[in-house]
């Protein structure tokens, strides 16, 4: 198996961010965008031939799984044979997958952001951070230890905080930049101590300890280590992919440019803590299965909060982002319901073979058909900024009329998301409630509601937008701008992600999921038959969540909502304000950390660290201006002291 091109996929997108940083402002907005579209065609085909290549062509080893490839692992830092800082490249049937996502999604909002920035101030800048983002998740997932997928960690969250505070002239921008870039740190400061723990017990960095038995003699002895070590690692993962609390910062970095939201926060950023916790899951299972169920609680907590607060908002991408938010927290549910199977040995051990695997599949195949109809939602809402020049749904309305394809894409989209039956979302979240219901029938009935919440936002979202009162027709006596379509370059990737999502719901509707064995993990088994109680009863409470925002939004006038609105304005105004989670940490940060902690620790700092140092250097310099007349050059004087000196000790050895 000869992946020796591989190193191209990492190489090209750094070139490019190189190329455009330093010179793109000597090149025309064409050539720095031409550079970086172009690069990432290149790479785009080198995934779409290695996930070819590795599922197709090369296919299944002897023993019908999936083989793991080490393309290339050499060694940067080296402190013992087993602690070693390698960088590699790692080819594992996800890994493979998110190289489709990251790629095809990267590669559409570049042709996407030519006619979006037109005429933007740092457009080569732009393009140049679009390069180093993608470069960075792309070499995250091809990881071959921890320590190396923390290094395109902290990349990723670097690229994003320059994305998400592009428009760094604007004050929310900025701001938003910074709230991501600290509460992302904060929880990789636990992903960084949980990393630590576990190569300190464990005595290495890599994924695998199937291979190295004489490790697990290292864990025996401190039982404790590897749940609280893969914990404090979902910790850091939770804080990238937006896991309550630390959700906070997703809703406000939409202030970054709209095809940035449709990269990183609809498929590709946000998903890198579903893809640690995959990563990890042989060792979650086989030393922290009761951590993958608080993962599920989590998150499944997650999703119902996120979709409360998205039925409520009036910013189209603030909605996606909580859509986002949520549909995260399905992903973490199916990876945190891997039910483990019977107990066995004296020690009541769980055997990794015995672990119910279809939630796991499940849950990757979410994130591969989340990505694609997601970022079409996203670019969509692109274009409908693009045309009313506002992010508020009371500039919108009636918007079918003026752009079609816009609308056509929108739509399709939103019924995937809703999981109706040959579209791709069908496929997917259908088989997360199969796995929540094996696991639990509480979490399954919690997980199908929410299913329902997500039909019932979408289409209000949808209904708001193309078919509600025209904001330019009721005001273009006063002088509206008239809506348009947007140009080609905008349009031409929403068709491309919308077919995508159509044929991955027709393939996987009627080939009965055979797509999930493709991102099953290794070793871990599944059903490969729908539920048809379950798909049934899950398709009928989407249809009814459609109804239901029918009823009340399609139409110029809603006057269902409006009452309900005016009925329950506490509990309207408290998930319009995101259940007032920001004010709670503001308060936590301000009057808690920095007033009862920060300030004592300034004080600390200013008054006894800092005086201790200034009490010796004052003691220091009265020493030294105390001793200066003794080197005054006068000879005489220093003939004095020598000779007084002299007699002085003599008589004091004389006395002796």
């Amino acid at each position: 198996m000869d992946y020796s091109y591989v190193f191209l996929i990492l190489l090209l997108p750094a070139l490019s961010f190189l190329v455009l940083g330093l010179a793109g402002m000597k090149m025309s907005h064409k050539v720095a965008g031409l550079i970086g579209t172009c690069s990432l065609a290149v790479v785009t085909v080198l995934c779409y031939y290695t996930a070819i290549k590795y599922f197709l062509i090369d296919g299944r080893d002897a023993t019908g799984l999936f083989p793991t490839v080490t393309a290339f692992d050499f060694v940067w830092i080296k402190f013992s044979e087993l602690l070693t800082f390698t960088i590699g490249f790692r080819l594992t049937p996800i890994s493979v997958m998110m190289l489709i996502v990251i790629s095809t999604v990267s590669f559409m909002v570049h042709i996407y952001s030519f006619g979006y920035m037109h005429g933007e101030k740092g457009f080569q800048r732009y393009y140049a951070f679009l390069s180093l983002f993608t470069m960075s998740m792309l070499g995250l997932v091809v990881a071959t230890n921890i320590f190396q997928m923390y290094l395109f960690w902290e990349l990723v969250g670097v690229s994003s905080y320059l994305l998400i505070g592009f428009y760094y002239p604007l004050h929310s921008a900025v701001a938003a930049s910074k709230k991501a870039f600290i509460v992302t740190r904060f929880a990789d400061l636990f992903f960084l101590i949980g990393i630590l723990f576990y190569s300190f017990y464990v005595g290495t960095f890599s994924y695998d300890l199937t291979a190295m038995p004489e490790l697990h003699q290292n864990v025996a002895g401190v039982a404790w280590v590897m749940p609280m070590a893969l914990f404090l690692m979902f910790i850091g993962g939770a804080g990238k992919s937006a896991m309550f609390p630390l959700h906070i910062w997703l809703p406000d970095a939409m202030e970054g440019p709209t095809p940035v939201s449709a990269l990183i926060h609809a498929a590709t950023m946000v998903v890198a803590g579903v893809y640690l916790v995959a990563s990890l899951f042989p060792l979650f299972v086989e030393f922290a299965p009761e951590a993958l169920h608080w993962i599920a609680y989590i998150a499944a907590f997650t999703a119902f909060y996120a979709a409360a607060v998205a039925c409520c908002q009036s910013d189209i991408k603030r909605v996606l982002a909580f859509s986002t938010i949520s549909q995260i927290g399905f992903m973490l549910v199916a990876l945190g319901v891997c039910l483990p199977g019977e107990t066995s040995g004296v020690d009541n051990t769980v055997e990794y073979a015995d672990v119910n695997g279809l939630g796991y599949m499940a849950g990757m195949y979410h994130l591969f058909t989340h990505a694609m109809f997601k970022a079409c939602l996203f670019l969509g809402a692109g274009c409908i900024i693009h045309a009313v020049h506002s992010n508020e749904k009371m500039y919108m309305g009636g918007l079918r009329k003026y752009m079609p394809i816009t609308h056509v894409t929108f739509l399709i989209s939103c019924l995937a998301i809703a999981g109706i039956p040959f579209f791709s979302g069908f496929c997917s979240k259908d088989e997360i409630l199969v796995a929540c219901y094996n696991f639990s029938p509480v979490m399954g009935v919690i997980m199908s509601a929410i299913a329902t919440m997500t039909a019932f936002y979408m289409f209000r979202l949808y209904y708001v937008i193309f078919w509600g009162k025209s904001y330019y027709e009721t005001h273009k006596a006063e002088g509206a701008h008239q809506p348009h379509e947007a140009p080609l370059t905008m349009t031409v990737p929403l068709i491309v992600l919308s077919a995508i999502t159509m044929l991955v719901g027709i393939f996987g509707t009627l080939h009965v999921f055979e797509f999930g064995e493709f991102v099953s993990a290794n070793g871990i088994g599944f059903g490969t038959h729908i539920n048809w109680a379950i798909a049934g009863t899950s398709t009928v409470l989407a249809i009814l969540g459609i109804c239901l925002a029918t009823y009340m939004y399609k139409g110029e006038e809603t006057p269902v909502a409006d009452m309900l609105a005016r009925r329950f304005p506490k509990l309207h105004q408290a998930a319009y304000r995101r259940f007032y989670l920001d004010e709670v940490w503001m308060f936590v940060t301000h009057k808690i950390i920095f007033r009862c902690i920060s300030t004592p620790i300034a004080w600390f700092d200013r008054h006894v660290i800092d005086g201790t140092f200034n009490f010796m250097a004052w003691g220091a310099n009265a020493a030294g201006e105390t001793i200066r007349p003794w080197q005054s050059g006068d000879v005489r004087q220093y003939a004095v002291w020598f000779i007084t000196g002299t007699v002085a000790l003599t008589l004091v050895l004389l006395c002796i």
